[in-house]
C-alpha cells in the first residue's frame, strides 16, 4: 500500500500556542505527572526503563518545598509514574505530602509490589492504573517476570481488603505478543475485578522509556506488527466490538468503538502505509511531567523545557524555553506529536 501523503493544512481544533487562544505562560496546570522512581521491577520487551543504572527517586524535602507551588498552580490530579513508583523508599509519606494539597493521587504501577504496600496504597492513593498485557501466561512473558500476573492479582485483593471500593483500572499496550488477544485481555481484567480497561498502540518512535531513538532491528521486530499481523489486529478488534457490546455501554472498555478501530492505523503508519497523523492533544498547556531530578517535560515524549530542582515548579514550567516551546508548538504538524500513541485532550 502506498504512503498517503496528506497535505499539512492548519486545523483550528489543534493547539498551536497563542494562535489557539491558549496562554503560553501557565497560571494553572490541572495535571502533574511525577516520575517517582527511575527504576522498574519488570523487564518488558517494549520498554528499556529497567536497563537504567542508579536508582534515584524524588526527594521528599524537595517535594515539600514545592507544595505551595502545586497549590498556586491549581493542580487537581497528580499521577505517580516511573519506573515503578512503589520502589520509592518512602512511598506513603510522598503520597501524604501530596494529599496536603487536596489533589487526587493516581498510581500507575506494574502491580508486583501492591500486596507489600497494600495498606499504604489503600490509605494514600485515590485510584490505581495497572499495566495489563494479556491473559496470565502472556502477561508474564511480556513482563519477563515469572508469576507477575498472580502478584498483581494478589496485590489488588490485598488493597481491597483495606479499601473495598478502591478504583482500579487496566491499561494495555498492544504489540506483537498480544495483538490477537484483546478479548482475552478484557476477560483477564474482569478476572482481576478491575473497573475498566483501555488500549493503546506500542510506541516505537520516541526516546521515552529510556530508549535510543532507533532500536536495533531485532528488538524492534519483537514489538512492531507486520502487515499480516495488523490485519489480525483489525479482525480481533472487530470481534471485540461484536462480542463485548455491554462493556462499551458500561464504560468497562474506555475507548469508543471508533477510537479502538483506529489503533491499527498507528501500526500501518509505522510500516509506512500512511503518513503519521497527530491526535488531538493539549497536554503541554494543561499538564507537565516532572522527572526525579526536577526536570520538566511538556509530556512524556518531548524534550525537557525547564528545571525545578532549585526553583518553584510554576517558575520552571514558565521558563523562557517552556514558553517558547508552547508558543511554537503546532501539534498537527509536529513530528513527535504526529507519532504519538498516548495523547491527552483535557477539557476540565
Amino acid at each position: 500500500m502506498p504512503v498517503n501523503n496528506e497535505t499539512a493544512v492548519r486545523d483550528p481544533s489543534f493547539p498551536v500556542g497563542e494562535a489557539h487562544g491558549l496562554p503560553n505562560r501557565l497560571s494553572s496546570v490541572p495535571i502533574l505527572l511525577f516520575h517517582v522512581h527511575e527504576n522498574c521491577n519488570c523487564r518488558c520487551v517494549m520498554c528499556d526503563i529497567w536497563r537504567r543504572d542508579g536508582g534515584r527517586e524524588i526527594d521528599l524535602q524537595w517535594l515539600e518545598r514545592q507544595l505551595p507551588s502545586i497549590g498556586r498552580l491549581g493542580v487537581k490530579q497528580v499521577v505517580l509514574t516511573g519506573g515503578e513508583p512503589l520502589l520509592h523508599s518512602r512511598f506513603k509519606d510522598l503520597c501524604l505530602l501530596l494529599k496536603v494539597c487536596g489533589v487526587r493521587v493516581t498510581l500507575l504501577t506494574t502491580g508486583l509490589l501492591l500486596a507489600k504496600h497494600a495498606e499504604s496504597v489503600a490509605e494514600s492513593v485515590d485510584e490505581i492504573i495497572l499495566s495489563l498485557d494479556g491473559p496470565a501466561e502472556v502477561h508474564d512473558q511480556i513482563r519477563r517476570v515469572k508469576g507477575a500476573f498472580g502478584l498483581m492479582r494478589d496485590g489488588i485483593r490485598a488493597v481491597r481488603q483495606h479499601r473495598p471500593a478502591m478504583p482500579a483500572h487496566a491499561r494495555t499496550t498492544i504489540q506483537k505478543m498480544n495483538h490477537r488477544l484483546l478479548r482475552q485481555t478484557v476477560q483477564a481484567a474482569h478476572l482481576l475485578s478491575l473497573d475498566s480497561i483501555s488500549f493503546l498502540a506500542a510506541d516505537v518512535t520516541s526516546t521515552a522509556f529510556n530508549r535510543d531513538l532507533v532500536w536495533p532491528g531485532e528488538q524492534l521486530r519483537q514489538v512492531v506488527l507486520t502487515r499480516k499481523e495488523v490485519e489480525e489486529l483489525e479482525e480481533e478488534i472487530k470481534a471485540l466490538v461484536r462480542e463485548n457490546g455491554d462493556d462499551f455501554e458500561k464504560c468497562f472498555i474506555l475507548e469508543s468503538r471508533k477510537k479502538l478501530r483506529g489503533i491499527p492505523r498507528r501500526f500501518r503508519e509505522q510500516l509506512g502505509d500512511f503518513a503519521p497523523q497527530a491526535p488531538l492533544c493539549n497536554a503541554p498547556w494543561v499538564s507537565a511531567v516532572i522527572e526525579v531530578d526536577g526536570g520538566i517535560r511538556p509530556c512524556f515524549f518531548h524534550p525537557k523545557v525547564g528545571d525545578a530542582s532549585v526553583i518553584p515548579l510554576e517558575t520552571a514550567i514558565n521558563s523562557a524555553t517552556a514558553v517558547g516551546f508552547r508558543n511554537s508548538l503546532d501539534v498537527k504538524n509536529n513530528l513527535t506529536c504526529k507519532n504519538c500513541v498516548c495523547s491527552l485532550n483535557y477539557k476540565g
